[in-house]
């Protein structure tokens, strides 16, 4: 609930910032689309952090189920029906997945099957590890096998899952730190090329030996209709930097938390980052 208020306080925002600019500044390009680079900031921001907390939460949901697999499988191996060692586990404190573990355990005490209320678990949370964990499950009550050695098995697995996340977590961390500080070189680049570069161009032809064939190229490009000016062949930068942080986040996504879902926070971040640098220097530099 407080994360969809968070998502309308940014839009609204956003809002009366871009009404704001389009009433005060309309004549100004170069102040409006900065303001418009700080509503966009302004609506992304939000949803920013709902992917960090949903990530966050997703961590934590793996964690607790694997408390939560670890003592049903305890349960189990004393002779105790899977079924009734959940309902037993009811009220003890497992964070995140209490009401969920709640709600399986209510399930299975009005008469729902085992294996139906732990699908139904699995959809709710909608995580990966817990979907191929209950698959295990059912599949092991379905052929009576040793459920409680199977449990054992899950909970370990699910472990070495967990451990394995932190530690490519941790060993891809340079990388991302590497990935931002590469696209804000590129920046930078871009930046020294718009006011430094181009604009030079923009005198060439006043150089002795290279007058002629510029005022011939620029004949040529007059009688086609083409007259650039430093700041028109410039615009396209802004579009390029968008371009590039939209899929840089995308692989830093990948590479750290094997999803590009996961990625596209990392891509909000480095665009607007970008469309804020680009425009905000158009305003305050210009060309």
């Amino acid at each position: 609930m407080k994360l969809k208020k968070m998502h309308w306080f940014g839009i609204i925002s956003a809002v009366v910032i871009i009404a704001t600019a389009l009433i005060l500044f309309i004549n100004n390009e170069r102040m409006l689309l900065f303001l418009i680079g700080i509503a966009l900031g302004t609506v992304a921001l939000p949803f920013i952090i709902s992917f960090s907390l949903e990530n966050k939460n997703e961590g934590k949901i793996d964690e607790m189920f694997l408390e939560f697999s670890r003592n049903l499988a305890e349960s189990v191996a004393t002779g105790t029906p899977v079924s009734k060692g959940i309902i037993n586990m009811k009220k003890k404190n497992y964070g995140i997945l209490n009401t969920h573990i709640e709600k399986l355990a209510n399930q299975i005490e009005l008469g729902v099957p085992v294996e139906r209320a732990l699908k139904n678990f699995s959809r709710d949370l909608d995580s990966a590890v817990i979907k191929r964990a209950v698959a295990l499950i059912n599949e092991a009550e379905k052929s009576g096998g040793e459920i409680d050695y199977i449990l054992d098995s899950t909970a370990k697995s699910i472990s070495e899952v967990e451990k394995l996340k932190k530690e490519r977590k941790s060993a891809i961390y340079g990388l991302v730190v590497q990935g931002y500080i590469i696209f804000f070189i590129f920046i930078g680049i871009v930046l020294i090329m718009e006011f430094k570069i181009i604009p030079l161009t923009a005198g060439i032809g006043s150089f002795g030996g290279f007058s002629g064939g510029i005022n011939n190229f620029d004949s040529t490009l007059n009688s086609t209709g083409i007259n650039l000016s430093p700041e028109e062949f410039t615009k396209p930068f802004l579009y390029l930097l968008i371009t590039q942080g939209f899929f840089v986040g995308l692989v830093i996504g990948k590479l750290t938390e094997g999803s590009i879902k996961k990625g596209i926070k990392h891509s909000f971040i480095l665009m607007i980052t970008a469309f804020l640098v680009s425009s905000g220097a158009r305003l305050f530099i210009g060309v």
